[in-house]
Formats: C-alpha cells, sequence, structure tokens
C-alpha cells in the first residue's frame, strides 16, 4: 500500500507490504514508515467508518470510534484486490491527513521478512509544527537565515534535511515496532 501526507509539497511518501494485522497494527506500520513519533491521538475512515480507540472522556468522540484492535485490515480491503482508499488521520490539532491507497494483494513471498518498506520520498515533518501549513512556514524559515523565525525553529529541531529519507533504515524501524 502507499502512504501520502496529503497537502505537503513536494509529497511526502511511503510504499510498504505488511501482512494482514489489525487496523491498530497498521497504525504502528504506519507511524513507524512515515517517521512519526507516536505522540498524538489517531484515527481511520474507511468507507464512511471511523476506527481508533475509543475515548471514554464524556466529549462525545468515542461514541461514534470502532475499536481498531478488533478490526482486520482484511475486512476493510476489497476481497477481488481492486485498488481501494481510505483515510488515516494522525494528531487531531495539527491534523495530518493520509491517503491510505491498497494497491492489490501482492504473492507473499516466504523468503522476504515482513513488514516491509519499499519506496518512499522525503523526510517526515517534526511533530507539533503546526501541520501542513506550519510545516511549510517551518521550511521556509530555515531556508532563509533572515526569516525572523530561522534562529528559533533552529534552536527548536536542530538541523533538518527534508529530503532525507532510507528506505533501508525505515524498513528496519518497522520491524523493530512503535516509536514511544
Amino acid at each position: 500500500m502507499k502512504v501520502t501526507l496529503l497537502e505537503t509539497t513536494p509529497a511526502i511518501w511511503r510504499r510498504i507490504q505488511i501482512k494482514d494485522c489489525t487496523l491498530g497494527d497498521l497504525h504502528e506500520h504506519i507511524q513507524t514508515a512515515m517517521g512519526w513519533q507516536n505522540c498524538h491521538m489517531h484515527n481511520f475512515v474507511i468507507d464512511g467508518e471511523m476506527y481508533g480507540t475509543p475515548m471514554e472522556d464524556g466529549f462525545g468522540f468515542g461514541d461514534e470510534t470502532k475499536d481498531e484492535s478488533g478490526i482486520r485490515l482484511s475486512e476493510c480491503l476489497p476481497k477481488n484486490g481492486k485498488r481501494f482508499r481510505f483515510r488515516y488521520i494522525y494528531d487531531f490539532g495539527d491534523d495530518w491527513q493520509h491517503e491510505i491507497l491498497f494497491e492489490g494483494y501482492p504473492p507473499l513471498e516466504n523468503a522476504k521478512k515482513y513488514p516491509l518498506c519499499v519506496e518512499g520520498q522525503r523526510a517526515c515533518p517534526p511533530e507539533d509544527c503546526g501541520g501542513p501549513w506550519g510545516y511549510a512556514e517551518y521550511l521556509n524559515a530555515l531556508a532563509d537565515p533572515n526569516h525572523e523565525q530561522h534562529d528559533d525553529f533552529m534552536e527548536w529541531s536542530g538541523k533538518f534535511d527534508a529530503e532525507e529519507f532510507s528506505v533501508e533504515q525505515t524498513t528496519r524501524e518497522m520491524r523493530k515496532g512503535l516509536p514511544g
């Protein structure tokens, strides 16, 4: 499947291969493949249904959220293997929207070890940078030493290379599991 972080230019994306798993496990795979740190809430929106970690907080959020830990990915995907899109939202404050494109069922190869990142481009934005708009401003400030926020952002995050990405490192991280 291809995971694309929406509203970022140029696009930040990963192509991963995983075995059937729960949506909770898929959350872990997306977190590590993208480079997030699992600091915030998330949910999936699949065919109009919301899946995540139901909250019993009185805010009504959990009332409509189905428990992702009891739903297998294969229950949500087309049995015929046709391409299928759904959403993964991470950090409801920054509102990072990811399009998940199921590209079909590749033949499982016994010699391959899963999960696996097979392609991708660009580094994940830093946590808490303000969503797509804040990230764009962050990149502008880092690129311009005269920008009024350049020094603040450099102190906050240090050096950041938006083009940096390694398939091999991402696969290693995915196999280690969820950050945090």
